[in-house]
């Protein structure tokens, strides 16, 4: 899984020379519990982890690796539908696990109608129909 905004912040002040505890607060955690935050993200096996390979980089005089998934505007633009496009988005496995759950959301008003989405005038439109067809009464002409 991808690193979130403020552990991505916190690992960066980490690389900058930061210590675990103005790491946290440049991350946006509270001062309060700075030090107890920065303590623990420093444990995370994802920090741990993003924090090695752009040390190893460093040390090796390299660019740092480039860990967020890209995304690609042409490709956007190149969707008419926007239905289309939600649903290649929450499909690209390269995006970010967020952004295609937040697809996945937007795109289910489309999908699926909740039950029972009339207005008042068709409930009461099928409640006449029903009592129209009843014993006595005429069937409804369709």
């Amino acid at each position: 899984m991808a690193l979130t905004g403020k552990k991505r912040l916190f690992a960066n002040a980490v690389l900058a020379g930061k210590s675990n505890k103005d790491a946290a607060i440049a991350a946006g955690y509270s001062s309060a519990t700075a030090s107890a935050a920065g303590s623990r993200l420093v444990k995370d096996a994802e920090v741990a982890e993003y924090i090695k390979k752009h040390k190893k980089a460093k040390d090796a005089g390299e660019a740092p690796p480039d860990d967020r998934p890209s995304f690609d505007l042409n490709q956007a633009m190149a969707h008419k539908d926007p239905r289309v496009f939600l649903m290649a988005a929450m499909n690209d496995v390269a995006l970010d696990p967020r952004l295609r759950i937040d697809a996945a959301k937007a795109l289910m008003p489309f999908e699926f109608a909740k039950k029972g989405e009339g207005g008042k005038k068709d409930a009461r439109q099928e409640a006449a129909e029903k009592a129209a067809t009843g014993k006595f009464g005429l069937r409804a002409v369709k």
